[in-house]
């Protein structure tokens, strides 16, 4: 498995952690690939290729040795940029739950991410997605309409 597929290896896995794909969960993913390089560059038909063979491997190794292989093959900080990518694909449509947070945990440990850093990276993004209460005080002003024209 060369790097480029273990990176979105561990996408896959993240967005698949119990078995289902969700289309919120499927569209993350990829729009996470999407504006990541090198996989921005790629032709939709090599994206669709490598997600297709994705998907096999997932099917033929499951979803564990999937991340194990995919561990293997990164460099320490494309392992802590993988891990920063599933936790905010699984953080993206709620708060975790407790399975997804066990699956976090074992995924950082497959990745050699020590607890701390781990922690810190979830940190992030509770903040980025937390539920926010909002409000405006701006009032927009009412636009005129214009007369209608005699007949």
């Amino acid at each position: 498995m060369d790097s480029l597929t273990a990176f979105a290896a561990i996408g896959l896995a993240a967005v698949s952690w119990d078995g289902r794909f969700t289309q919120a969960g499927t569209r993350a993913f990829r729009h996470a690939l999407d504006y990541r390089e090198p996989f921005c560059q790629m032709p939709d038909a090599e994206m669709i290729t490598l997600l297709d063979d994705l998907l096999t491997l997932r099917r033929n190794l499951g979803s564990h040795e999937m991340m194990l292989q995919a561990a293997r093959c990164l460099t320490p900080a494309q392992r802590m940029t993988a891990y920063a990518m599933a936790s905010e694909l699984m953080r993206s449509d709620g708060p975790f739950v407790k399975d997804e947070r066990t699956f976090l945990d074992h995924l950082a440990v497959m990745l050699e991410i020590s607890g701390f850093e781990a922690q810190r990276i979830d940190a992030v993004f509770e903040i980025f997605h937390a539920r926010l209460t909002l409000s405006s005080s701006l009032a927009m002003p009412r636009l005129e309409q214009p007369a209608a024209a005699p007949g």
